[in-house]
């Protein structure tokens, strides 16, 4: 236009005004440069825009972590404009088409025909793409995918898609992991064995898992008319043990009574507030277990346990007197494993005292030939009945060497195949039960021999009292024909030593009947130990008239101050030199006591010895029993010994002898007493 102005002007000035058209001119060429100016300007400044428009845009792909790529329709290559998700060169469409998903292509194919053909001018949507281009395992992202159609310039014509693609690999990832994890959370919540519900804060029903419906028997699964519309706040225990205002934790087992939907259970109740990180309630949870049947079972294995209990306290008694009857009678089980070859001994119903093996068995046996011992040896084939017998063994369960006598029970024991595996029984230690069947034994024939005695006896007595009384008779006649002093003296000597046998019979049958009788008393009295036997010895010395035979005393202390029944103790030691002056005719006699302690008890022994004839040792034991005499020619009853013994016994004592054939005796007693006082007779010079 400047041109064509200036071509104008020149051709005007030339034919009318030349000056002014140089005038013109210049001015216009002036114009023409300061126009110039401006435009270039201009299109500085929207160059300057547009560069910075499109670093700006750079930018923003930039912080997007976006690729860009351009679609060429006609040319069919999809080229890269921003980013690196292709090669640095351009991809065909079927080389694009290799890089989605397979089953993706479909969809991602039918969104780009839409544009293609004009019918979308820009969509969104989603693709996976495998990364790999090196021909290595596909290496899937997902693509976020914005396309905008480019139309050809002045038409309406698609020339090219420009698509933004946005890796959203980790982001969509992590809300698979998420949306996995909601649906467990989801699957935990809907299938806990407990009951879950929440509730809103102001106390309205949210949500409740199937557990929760059914214990609360809901309608449907997801609402229930009478939940939903009633307020937790106002529903029992709720309404008493909460603050709307300040919701805390709460612990709580009730009976729960819901007439609208027939509950009648017993249910434990957790509740818990759910609070933001500001501490403001966002949710009430609720977790419920019914405990109806729990607490059925409770009190079923409450009372189970009472009975248990019963049942146990019973066993236990039953054992304890199984045990004391066991003790009691020296009885013990035992049990025999033949696998294991071993026999295990039991006290009560389970307590392991012993345990032997077969071989050991084998030994406890005494006879060689019993049979419970070659049992033992084969116990498949001896063990296959029931047993029982009497068999001595050594001591299983006791201390010591001395056989025992032992009954044993055995029957056997099979496995659930009817296989013989053991023997189970009784063994029981009956020596005490044999020892009183021996004693008994010997009791009757003491009876039998007793009685026997016995009717000797009665003769004895009838001989021994006739004697007496027919020399006093006999005498007691001849008495009165009698003229001489000398005469006299002798008969009347005579007639008194016969009284006085006739007196000592009469008396010992009246102790032996008091003995019989158990009315034998010991009466004890304070004495002086060492006068009253210098008093007896006296009084016996007298008996003694052998003239070959010497009466010695032993008496070794000045004062002997005790406490003992000395009548019965006299008694003892007359029968003593009774018996020594009828069996000794040379030698001496001789009586003594002495202190002495036994089992740390203080004591009196005394004794009488004698040179007399002396006693068999098989006759030692039988000395002291009752109508017992080694001499039937000798003068005695024969109950002076037995008088004696159960007097030391009845003091506590005890009584013994020693004696020889030839060679004279020494009986002996000793009794317990308390000395108050004891002085010893100095020594002569």
């Amino acid at each position: 236009m400047y041109a064509y102005l200036f071509i104008i002007s020149a051709a005007w000035t030339f034919q009318f005004i030349p000056t002014l058209v140089i005038a013109l001119v210049a001015v216009a060429f002036l114009g023409m440069l300061v126009q110039n100016r401006i435009v270039v300007k201009r299109v500085r400044s929207r160059l300057a825009e547009t560069d910075f428009t499109s670093k700006m845009m750079e930018q923003a792909v930039k912080i997007n972590a976006s690729n860009v790529v351009r679609f060429a329709i006609h040319e069919g290559i999809i080229e890269q404009l921003y980013g690196s998700i292709f090669p640095t060169r351009a991809l065909t469409v079927e080389e694009w088409k290799s890089h989605v998903h397979p089953d993706d292509i479909e969809e991602t194919l039918r969104r780009f025909r839409r544009m293609m053909a004009g019918k979308t001018l820009r969509d969104d949507f989603f693709y996976r793409w495998n990364f790999d281009f090196n021909g290595d395992q596909p290496l899937w992202g997902y693509m976020h995918n914005v396309s905008v159609v480019e139309m050809t310039p002045g038409t309406n014509i698609p020339q090219s898609i420009i698509s933004t693609l946005h890796d959203e690999t980790e982001l969509r990832e992590q809300e698979l992991r998420e949306e996995e994890l909601t649906d467990k959370y989801r699957q935990v919540f809907e299938h806990s064995i407990i009951g879950l519900s929440f509730y809103s804060p102001e106390g309205w029903l949210l949500d409740a898992n199937k557990e929760m419906r059914d214990i609360c028997h809901f309608d449907s699964d997801t609402w229930d008319e009478h939940f939903s519309t009633t307020n937790l706040f106002e529903a029992m225990p709720f309404n008493e043990l909460l603050d709307k205002y300040n919701i805390e934790e709460l612990w709580c087992c009730s009976q729960s009574i819901v007439p609208e939907r027939g509950i009648h259970d017993y249910l434990e109740i957790h509740l818990h507030p759910i609070c933001d990180d500001e501490g403001q309630l966002v949710y009430i949870a609720l977790a419920v277990r019914n405990i109806t049947e729990e607490r059925q079972m409770y009190l079923q294995a409450k009372e189970n346990d009472i009975q248990i209990q019963k049942v146990n306290e019973e066993i236990m008694r039953y054992e304890e007197e199984l045990r004391y009857m066991m003790e009691a009678c020296d009885m013990r089980a035992w049990r025999a494993s033949f696998a294991e070859r071993k026999v295990r001994f039991f006290k009560g119903l389970g307590t392991l005292e012993r345990e032997l093996s077969f071989d050991e068995m084998e030994r406890v046996f005494i006879n060689e030939t019993e049979a419970l011992r070659l049992a033992f040896q084969d116990p498949y084939t001896n063990f296959n009945h029931a047993m029982t017998t009497i068999a001595e063994t050594r001591p299983v369960f006791h201390e010591g060497q001395k056989p025992q006598w032992n009954q044993i029970n055995s029957i056997p024991v099979y496995d659930d195949s009817g296989q013989l595996t053991g023997a189970f029984g009784l063994i029981r230690n009956i020596s005490g039960m044999m020892e009183k069947q021996e004693q008994l034994k010997r009791e009757t024939e003491r009876a039998n021999d007793s009685g026997r005695l016995k009717s000797v006896f009665l003769a004895n007595m009838t001989h021994e009292i006739r004697t007496p009384l027919n020399a006093i008779v006999g005498f007691t006649d001849l008495l009165q024909t009698i003229e001489s002093p000398d005469d006299k003296r002798e008969m009347i000597r005579v007639i008194h030593n016969n009284c006085d046998m006739l007196l000592r019979l009469i008396n010992d049958i009246l102790v032996l009947s008091n003995m019989d009788a158990n009315a034998m008393e010991i009466v004890p009295h304070d004495i002086d130990a060492s006068r009253d036997f210098e008093e007896l010895a006296k009084t016996l010395g007298q008996r003694v008239q052998e003239p070959g035979v010497e009466f010695q005393t032993d008496n070794p202390y000045e004062v002997f101050q005790t406490r003992l029944d000395s009548d019965r103790v006299n008694q003892v030691l007359t029968n003593f030199v009774t018996n020594a002056v009828k069996y000794t005719h040379k030698g001496h006699i001789r009586i003594g006591y002495r202190q002495e302690e036994r089992q740390g008890k203080q004591g009196l022994y005394i004794y009488c010895e004698d040179t007399g004839s002396g006693i068999p040792k098989d006759k030692h034991a039988a000395i002291f029993e009752r109508f017992v005499k080694l001499n039937d020619y000798v003068q005695g009853t024969g109950l002076g010994l037995p008088i004696c013994k159960a007097i030391v016994e009845k003091c506590g004592g005890e009584i013994g002898l020693e004696s020889e054939v030839g060679q004279g005796s020494l009986f002996w007693f000793w009794i317990p007493v308390e000395i108050r006082e004891i002085k010893e007779k100095p020594v002569a010079s």
